[in-house]
C-alpha cells in the first residue's frame, strides 16, 4: 500500500531521470567489461613482476635493495635503477611477496600475493620513515593512499593498536575528535560522535558494507573485534564518495584474510569478573589462487547492575579468489547475534525495568578487483539484514493508584553541577508486555573505475544503486514499512604538483528515493614546505579541507512527518498542496578543517594541530503544533495530529574546535600518543517543544532556571558532547612481552534527566549545564608470548574504579579484569620446528 502511495507522488521529472538511470548503468557496465580484454592480452606479454619503489610523498627511491620471497625463502634479488623500478622473472606460479630495503626508511614486505608464470604483474610499493609507521588509506580518496599523502584528517589503527580489544569501541576512543557515548554497561545502546555530530551522522562500512539502518544509526555496542585487521576513521565528511550518512564522518572496518600456506588455527579462551567469559577460534590459509579466513567469537557477561546481563556471538568470513596479479575476487561475510537486558536509567528510578534487546544482523559482499599499472576497475554487490527486537516483559514499578501508572522508588539525584532533587519518577505506564519489531534491509550494486594518466593524476568515476526497505512497529499491529531506490554517482580527480602539494576534489550526486537530488562537493589539499628527512626538523605539511554531507531521516521520522502525517488523511492531497508540504528534505553539514602536521627529532616524533568549523543544517525534529502554526500553518486548518505534532526540517548547530595530536618513537620498543580536542558546540535553531516553551522545576532553588527536559535549548551546548577530551596510550613491545596503558579523558557536559514526577511535573528535572560529570577511563593490558604457540594475556578497563556516567541515569562498568591463554597451532611458524 505504501508503495503505491509514494508511487503516486512521483513527479513526471524523477520518471524521466529513472530512464536515465538505466542507460547510464547499462554505458558504465559496457566500458567497464571493454577494458577487460585489452588486459587479459598485456598480461600474456611477459613473464615478470615489475614495480616502482617510492617514498612517503610519492618520490622514487633510487638503489633500494629488493628481495624477491617465496614464504620467507630469497629467491632473487635486485635493485631499483635510476627510475626507481625493479623486474623479477618468476620462475612458476606461486604466491610471492617482495621486500625492500632502503636507507633511512623502514624495511617493507608487501602481502604475499599470487603470480604466474605466464602474466606480467605489477606490484608497486610505499616505503615508511625509519620512525613512524607509514599507513595507508582507502577511505579518504577511494584509492589505496598513503596518509603522508592526503590533507583529510583520517587515523589508521592496525590490529596491533587492538590486540585485546573486545569490542570496537575501544580503540575508537583512542582517536582525535572522537566521542564515545554508551547508555550503561557491556551491551548498552553506544553511539560516536565526530567533532560534535550527531551519533547518527556518520558512515560505517564493514568491508565496504553500510552498516547504517536507514537513517544513520549504528549499535556500536554489538560489533565485537573478532576478525578485524584495520579501523580507519574519516574525521570530516564525504558524501561524494559513500553517498547519503556521511554527515560527519566516516568509520572503515576491514577483515583480516588467510596469510599462511600451512593452515593456522587459533583459540583463545579468557574469563573475568562480573561472570565474564570469552572464546575465540579462527582457522586460516591460502593455497595457490585462494585465501580463507574464518572467526567466531562468543562474550558473555553478566554486568554489574541488575538485568544487564549482555551476549555477543559473532562470526566474520573473508574468502578470495586471485587468479593472477591484476584480478581478485573476494567475498566477506559477517554474522552478529546479541542478546541483552535492558534495566533504563537504574540511578533515576531505583529499579531496573524488566526488559531486553535482541538483535540478528547479516553484512555480506562480493566484490572484484581488477589492477593494472594504470587501471584499477571495482564491481561490487553486497547487503544487510538488521533485526532488531525490544521485549519489555512487564511493569516492574511501583502501581500509583491514584495515576493508574508505575513509578520508581524514591531516589536522590545529584548532577555534577551541584543541583540536587528528591521523589519519584513515573517509570511505566503499562503492566502488558510488548514487543517492538524493526527489521531493515538493504541491497546494493558499485560499480568503480580509476585511472592514472601519469604518476601525478588519477581519475575516479563510480555508481551505486541501493535499493533500501524496512518497517518498525509492535507485534501484532500492522507495520509502518517504507522502500527507497537511491542513486549515487561520483567524479574525483587527485594526484600531485612536484610530490610537494597533494589534492584530490570531486563531488557526488544523490538521487534518493525520498528527498531527491542533492549534490556534495568534496576538496582537500596537502603542502610539504619542508619534505621528510633525516634531521631534527622536517617534514612540515600544511592541510586543509572543505566538504559536504548529507543524511537521509529514518523510518520513524518519515512516517511521522508533516507530509506524511498529511498524505494518510483522506484530503491528504488537498492539504498537501495547500500548504505547499514536501517530503522531508535531507540533513545537511558544511565543514571545512586546516591545520599543520610537524615531525621533529629526526622523524621520530610528529606533532599535529586542526582547526575545524562544521555546520549542521536542516536537522529533523519532531515540532509541536505551535511550532507549526509559528512556521505559517494557520491553526484553525491543522488536521489532528498524532501526540499533537510532526518532523521537519527545522534544527540547526555549529560545532567548532580545535585537534591537537601528538606520537612519539620513545625507542626501538616504545611509543607513545596522545591527543587532545576542544569542541565549541552550539544549537543554533530549534522549534521543539522545549524551545518553544521551555520547563522550570519551580519547586526547586533554581527555579529561574529555563530546562531543555528533552532536548537542548537554542545557545546551548548538543547533550553529551563534552568541550574537553583527550586520550592517550603507551605501548611496549620487546620479544615475547608487549603491554600498553591508555586512558580516555572526557571533561562536563550538558544532558537532561528526560524525567516526569510521579504527579506529572518538573521537580525531577536538573539543569542542563554540567549535569553530566567528567571522567577518567584507565585501561592496562598486556600479553607474553611463552612459546610461539603459547600465549597468556589480561586486559584490566576502568582501572581506578571510577564511578561516573557517560549518560546520565546510566553507571558505567566498575574496575573489570579479564585473563586468558592463547593456542596456536599450525602456520608458519611450525616449519621452523
Amino acid at each position: 500500500m505504501y508503495a503505491c502511495r509514494r508511487q503516486k507522488y512521483l513527479s513526471a521529472t524523477v520518471r524521466r531521470t529513472a530512464q536515465f538511470h538505466h542507460i547510464a548503468v547499462i554505458v558504465f557496465i559496457a566500458a567497464f567489461v571493454c577494458t577487460v580484454a585489452p588486459l587479459r592480452l598485456l598480461a600474456q606479454q611477459a613473464k615478470m613482476l615489475h614495480g616502482e619503489v617510492r617514498d612517503p610523498l610519492g618520490a622514487l627511491v633510487v638503489n633500494a635493495s629488493v628481495d624477491l620471497l617465496e614464504d620467507t625463502r630469497v629467491i632473487a634479488s635486485t635493485k631499483t635503477g635510476a627510475d626507481g623500478t625493479f623486474d623479477f622473472d618468476i620462475p612458476e606460479s606461486g604466491r610471492y611477496s617482495v621486500r625492500v630495503t632502503a636507507p633511512s626508511f623502514q624495511t617493507t614486505t608487501t602481502p604475499a600475493a599470487y603470480l604466474t608464470g605466464s602474466a606480467k604483474a605489477e606490484l608497486n610499493v610505499t616505503l615508511a620513515t625509519q620512525a613512524l609507521t607509514q599507513q595507508i588509506t582507502v577511505t579518504a580518496t577511494g584509492t589505496p593512499t598513503p596518509e603522508a599523502q592526503t590533507g583529510a584528517s583520517v587515523t589508521v589503527l592496525p590490529a596491533d593498536d587492538f590486540r585485546y580489544a573486545t569490542e570496537v569501541q575501544n580503540p575508537l576512543r583512542l582517536v582525535p575528535g572522537v566521542q564515545i557515548t554508551q547508555t550503561g554497561q557491556m551491551g548498552g545502546t553506544t553511539g560516536l560522535s565526530i567533532r560534535g555530530g550527531e551519533t547518527d551522522a556518520n558512515k560505517v562500512l564493514i568491508d565496504g558494507v553500510p552498516a547504517n539502518a536507514i537513517g544513520g544509526a549504528v549499535e556500536f555496542a554489538n560489533l565485537a573485534t573478532v576478525g578485524i585487521q584495520s579501523i580507519e576513521v574519516l574525521r570530516e565528511p564525504n558524501s561524494a564518495l559513500y553517498g547519503s550518512d556521511a554527515l560527519a564522518g566516516v568509520v572503515s572496518l576491514t577483515s583480516a584474510r588467510g596469510t599462511t600456506p600451512l593452515p593456522l588455527l587459533t583459540y583463545a579462551g579468557d574469563a573475568g569478573n562480573f561472570s565474564t567469559y570469552r572464546n575465540e577460534v579462527t582457522g586460516s590459509t591460502i593455497y595457490r589462487h585462494f585465501d580463507l579466513y574464518s572467526a567466531f567469537a562468543r562474550f558473555d557477561t553478566s554486568n554489574s547492575i541488575p538485568n544487564s546481563e549482555f551476549h555477543n556471538a559473532t562470526y566474520a568470513g573473508n574468502f578470495g579468489w586471485t587468479p593472477n596479479a591484476a584480478n581478485d575476487l573476494r567475498f566477506t561475510v559477517r554474522h552478529i547475534v546479541v542478546s541483552g537486558g535492558q534495566p533504563n536509567a537504574i540511578a533515576l528510578y531505583g529499579i531496573p525495568d524488566d526488559a531486553q534487546q535482541k538483535e540478528q544482523d547479516n553484512y555480506y559482499n562480493a566484490v572484484w578487483n581488477q589492477t593494472t599499472a594504470k587501471w584499477h576497475n571495482q564491481v561490487r554487490y553486497g547487503g544487510l539484514r538488521l533485526n532488531s527486537e525490544f521485549n519489555s516483559f512487564g511493569a516492574t514499578g511501583i502501581f500509583n493508584p491514584d495515576s493508574g501508572y508505575y513509578d520508581g522508588a524514591p531516589v536522590t539525584i545529584t548532577g555534577a553541577n551541584g543541583y540536587s532533587v528528591q521523589g519519584q519518577a513515573l517509570f511505566q505506564f503499562s503492566a502488558a508486555p510488548s514487543q517492538y519489531l524493526s527489521p531493515t534491509s538493504r541491497d546494493f550494486a558499485y560499480a568503480q573505475t580509476d585511472y592514472r594518466f601519469n604518476p601525478h593524476i588519477v581519475a575516479l568515476g563510480a555508481f551505486k544503486f541501493e535499493h533500501e526497505s524496512g518497517a518498525i512497529g509492535y507485534a501484532g499491529t500492522t507495520p509502518t514499512a517504507i522502500e527507497r531506490n537511491n542513486y549515487s554517482y561520483t567524479l574525483q580527480f587527485s594526484g600531485d604538483i612536484r610530490n610537494r602539494l597533494f589534492y584530490s576534489l570531486g563531488t557526488g550526486f544523490e538521487d534518493n528515493g525520498l528527498f531527491g537530488f542533492a549534490a556534495t562537493p568534496r576538496v582537500s589539499l596537502a603542502y610539504y614546505l619542508i619534505r621528510p628527512s633525516a634531521s631534527f626538523f622536517s617534514g612540515t605539511k600544511l592541510h586543509g579541507s572543505f566538504g559536504k554531507g548529507i543524511k537521509e531521516p529514518s523510518i520513524y521520522q518519515q512516517a511521522n512527518s508533516l507530509y506524511g502525517v498529511l498524505a494518510a488523511l483522506p484530503n491528504g492531497s488537498q492539504l498537501l498542496d495547500q500548504y505547499n508540504v514536501t517530503p522531508l528534505g535531507p540533513e545537511n553539514s558544511r565543514t571545512f578543517d586546516g591545520g599543520v602536521d610537524q615531525q621533529i627529532m629526526n622523524g621520530r616524533a610528529r606533532l599535529g594541530i586542526t582547526y575545524f568549523h562544521n555546520e549542521f543544517t536542516n536537522d529533523v525534529e519532531y515540532v509541536p503544533q505551535a511550532g507549526l502554526i509559528e512556521l505559517g500553518v494557520p491553526a484553525a486548518n491543522l488536521p489532528p495530529f498524532a501526540f499533537g505534532g510532526a518532523y521537519l526540517n527545522s534544527s540547526a548547530f555549529r560545532s567548532q574546535g580545535v585537534e591537537f595530536e601528538t606520537e612519539y618513537q620513545l625507542g626501538s620498543h616504545l611509543f607513545a600518543r596522545g591527543g587532545y580536542t576542544y569542541t565549541d558546540a552550539v544549537v543554533q535553531r530549534s522549534l521543539s517543544s522545549d524551545n518553544l516553551g521551555p520547563s522550570f522545576n519551580t519547586s526547586s532553588n533554581f527555579a529561574t532556571i529555563p530546562i531543555g527536559a528533552d532536548s537542548p535549548l537554542v545557545g546551548a551546548r548538543p547533550f553529551r558532547i563534552a568541550p574537553h577530551s583527550g586520550y592517550f596510550s603507551l605501548i611496549y613491545n620487546r620479544s615475547k612481552f608487549y603491554t600498553s596503558f591508555t586512558g580516555t579523558l572526557v571533561g562536563q557536559r550538558d544532558d537532561s534527566t528526560f524525567l516526569t514526577d510521579s504527579n506529572f511535573g518538573n521537580s525531577l528535572l536538573l539543569p542542563n549545564r554540567n549535569l553530566l560529570g567528567s571522567y577518567q577511563r584507565l585501561e592496562l593490558g598486556g600479553g607474553y608470548q611463552i612459546t610461539p604457540r603459547i600465549n597468556i594475556y589480561t586486559n584490566i578497563q576502568n582501572l581506578l574504579s571510577e564511578h561516573y556516567f557517560e549518560a546520565f541515569g546510566y553507571p558505567a562498568l566498575p574496575l573489570t579484569f579479564r585473563s586468558g591463554i592463547k593456542l596456536n597451532f599450525g602456520g608458519e611458524s611450525w616449519k621452523l620446528k
